[in-house]
């Protein structure tokens, strides 16, 4: 039997979840390994992001809330305030990421914004 080298996401835990997921390890697949080994922008790209927000910001073109959103997401993409070059898990990375969208949602303008957007199907500008 040869392995599978298609990616495949299963969605539930349910019965036919479970059963999907049975056939898929019964037909050879092997889900891939997490890298642990990814090289980090780091603190200098973080820095420039930082900068490029700040100038959007005294130019007005994105609102104070923009900026948070703005950060948390330079945040995720450099790999936090760590040195350049520095490896990173997958895991770190969506743990960033986790944290960064909790902190948001607690944000009455964020919640503001989702509201507004399932109403109407737009963008909440504030």
């Amino acid at each position: 039997m040869t392995a599978m080298t298609t990616d495949v996401c299963v969605v539930g835990g349910g019965p036919a979840g479970l059963t999907v997921a049975l056939e898929l390890a019964r037909a050879g697949y092997k889900a891939p390994v997490p890298r642990t080994d990814i090289p980090a922008p780091g603190e200098n790209v973080l820095a420039t992001l930082r900068l490029g927000i700040h100038l959007m910001r005294q130019a007005e073109y994105i609102s104070d809330h923009d900026v948070k959103v703005a950060t948390k997401v330079a945040e995720v993409i450099c790999g936090g305030n760590v040195s350049p070059g520095t490896p990173v898990s997958e895991q770190y990375i969506l743990d960033l990421e986790r944290e960064g969208f909790k902190s948001l949602c607690g944000e009455k303008k964020t919640q503001e914004r989702i509201q507004f957007t399932l109403k109407t199907g737009k963008p909440l500008r504030n």
